[in-house]
């Protein structure tokens, strides 16, 4: 069946509702009552998930889980050496997951744009240590493969060998490395601390044309998006837009620096994942930004725009 993409601004924007409160303040929110208001049915909030029907069974709220046959490694620009299916397919793993014991903590809505990788017919290939290879039981029965203990997904929008749109969705979800950890991750913690405050989930940082700007804990620009709205919360960046534009991760309150903690949130989004909000409005990494401090981001269609430390959008000081 042809997979059929929808655009940028597919559909209406759906409306979530924000997980912390004190959102409605602010510039772009002055005059409003303060409070959390939902402001659509939340009965319809599944038909953002772009999932294109791939990995489900013929009941929408089943997921079916499909064998990887041999696994392989195989380089993948961008990310590294990644463990891909006997198709091809990249696969991934979800740091709310645990490998000691092994346990999933993706399920429901979750499972259909993240399906499950069924153990039954699991190799080892060329780069992949057999003895790594394990299974655990999820809530339905099934069995899903285990990497080094991690349970093993597949990410629904990868269509095609060697896509990796699901590297780095929420900050929680990464293409698998051989040994079960995140590909390319010594590579990534080297290059922790290298922008803002060391060892920091949140910090500040300053860029000779925008002055102090939001990082996210390897150095990389947060963007807000104006089409997104921080009161009443709804969601702009939808379904293709999310492979250009990665949700940032939720951080702990205790490792942030240079910007008040008040400012700092999350909200749930459509697949079940939170994101970094500040001062109510959700937050992205740019794909197109490859070193830490880098702003190709900034005004991209006059409506992406890097964030200050007060929340606020960033305007060139120069």
């Amino acid at each position: 069946m042809k997979r059929i993409r929808r655009g940028i601004f597919a559909g209406s924007t759906v409306a979530v509702l924000l997980l912390t409160a004190g959102c409605g303040s602010g510039e772009e929110t002055a005059g409003k009552s303060a409070g959390v208001k939902p402001v659509a049915d939340s009965g319809k909030i599944g038909s953002a998930y772009d999932t294109g029907g791939a990995g489900y069974g013929s009941d929408p709220g089943t997921v079916t889980a499909a064998g990887a046959g041999q696994l392989k490694v195989r380089d993948i620009p961008a990310v590294g050496a990644a463990v891909t299916d006997g198709d091809g397919l990249t696969l991934y793993r979800f740091d709310k997951d645990t490998a000691k014991p092994p346990k999933s903590a993706c399920d429901g809505d979750c499972a259909k744009a993240w399906p499950p990788v069924a153990a039954d017919d699991a190799t080892a290939g060329e780069g992949i240590e057999a003895g790594l290879l394990g299974s655990v039981a999820r809530a339905d029965g099934t069995r899903q493969l285990t990497l080094a203990g991690w349970p093993v997904y597949r990410y629904a929008k990868d269509t095609a060998p060697g896509e990796a749109l699901g590297e780095g969705v929420g900050g929680t979800w990464h293409v698998m490395g051989a040994d079960g950890k995140p590909a390319g991750a010594p590579a990534a913690e080297k290059k922790k601390g290298a922008e803002g405050a060391a060892g920091a989930d949140l910090s500040v940082v300053q860029n000779p044309t925008l002055g102090g700007i939001l990082a996210d804990p390897e150095g990389r620009t947060l963007y807000r998006f104006d089409k997104d709205s921080a009161w009443p919360m709804k969601f702009g960046c939808l379904d293709s837009c999310l492979d250009t534009w990665k949700p940032a991760g939720p951080v702990d309150k205790a490792k942030i620096s240079g910007i008040a903690a008040e400012l700092v949130g999350s909200v749930k989004r459509p697949d079940g994942t939170e994101q970094l909000t500040i001062d109510c409005w959700p937050v992205y990494t740019f794909t197109g930004d490859k070193q830490p401090g880098d702003i190709s981001g900034q005004g991209k269609q006059g409506l992406w725009f890097a964030v200050t430390d007060k929340g606020k959008k960033a305007k060139s000081s120069v």
